[in-house]
């Protein structure tokens, strides 16, 4: 199979996000390619089941061809025909995450022919990933600054372990992406957030509120406003405590999940931690969103540009996997760990 991409998984960061990118970027290119290695560095190595979904949905939405797609497999080959609009449901097993399986489909079907609806089933709530609310109050009003009309809803949470969260977005088609520009934060306008609960204790939810409510304002001096949810729909329990900064140039979340033995007051702790080490940090984005944002900003036509409170080799990562598919000319800057920022040039 000639014209193929060749990308090692097991470069740099080495995890999903390289899968991920590339699926996405491939879909709009139209280019196939072969990955190997996939997650080789890892204590689960291979496609896991939130990676097998991705491909798959991918295959789906883009009539691909594939070769090597199963479960554990570190090869495989993407071949993608065309972006078809339209309604899809996918369901990640167990509590994978729903939202990084959206970082595989939703850039294409941006930029597809028509509206499309995608309801989701899986972890909208877990570890290592963003949250339904990062998405929806971060992620989702950046993107529309570029053209990007989606709106996500969820009916039903997803914690770990037991996942079967239930989301939907639905997107109208944008034939080109705009630049943006994300240099300075401006002033800080407003903090709120939500202390939500599903299945525990309502004191639960109140100790959170209460305890985030205590540092933001005796460490940080700013009123927040914080919404206490009860008995939110879950499959099972779980507690989550969400917190955004609204700025005059951007949006900023912080967040943390409960565990079992893990007290209401650091789930708290956590996401005031977070924020107070975002307000006190120069950039204009953190590096969950430089995370999220490059691939939309590579595609847009002309130049755009970033600064971040933090680099990561995740987001050099997906840099490097992005010049594969793209000629974007991408300079960036910072060391891992500290502030920097990224620019495009895509006259």
């Amino acid at each position: 199979m000639g014209g193929l991409i060749e990308i090692d998984g097991s470069y740099g960061e080495g995890g999903g996000q390289i899968l991920r990118t590339a699926l996405a970027l491939s879909a709009i290119q139209r280019k196939p390619f072969t990955i190997d290695h996939i997650r080789s560095n890892r204590k689960n190595p291979g496609l896991q089941a939130q990676h097998l979904e991705a491909v798959e949905a991918s295959a789906r939405i883009t009539k691909a061809r594939t070769e090597g797609v199963k479960f554990g497999s570190q090869r495989i080959t993407f071949v993608p025909q065309e972006i078809l609009p339209g309604d899809y449901q996918f369901e990640v097993k167990t509590a994978g995450s729903v939202t990084l399986l959206l970082q595989a489909i939703f850039l294409p079907l941006c930029l597809s022919a028509g509206i499309s609806t995608v309801t989701l089933i899986g972890g909208t709530h877990v570890p290592w990933s963003p949250s339904f609310h990062y998405l929806s109050e971060v992620l989702l009003p950046t993107l529309q600054r570029m053209g990007v009309s989606s709106q996500a809803v969820i009916e039903r949470w997803g914690f770990y372990p037991k996942g079967g969260g239930k989301i939907q977005l639905k997107t109208d088609p944008v034939h080109e992406l705009k630049p943006i520009s994300l240099a300075e934060r401006g002033l800080l306008k407003k903090v709120r957030g939500i202390s939500a609960i599903s299945n525990l204790p309502n004191h639960v939810a109140e100790r959170q509120r209460e305890q985030a409510l205590k540092r933001i304002q005796s460490e940080l001096k700013i009123e927040a406003e914080i919404t206490t949810l009860y008995d939110i729909p879950s499959n099972g329990s779980g507690s989550f405590v969400f917190l955004l900064a609204e700025y005059e140039m951007t949006l900023a979340a912080f967040s943390s999940l409960g565990a079992r033995g893990k007290p209401a007051e650091k789930v708290a702790d956590e996401a005031v931690g977070s924020m107070k080490d975002f307000i006190e940090s120069d950039g204009c984005i953190d590096p969950h969103l430089a995370d999220q944002l490059v691939p939309f900003l590579a595609v847009a036509k002309g130049n755009s540009f970033f600064t971040a409170t933090k680099m990561t080799e995740h987001l050099l990562t997906n840099l490097w996997v992005i010049g594969h598919f793209l000629e974007s000319k991408v300079r960036s800057w910072g060391e891992i760990g500290g502030p920097g920022g990224v620019e495009f040039l895509n006259e």
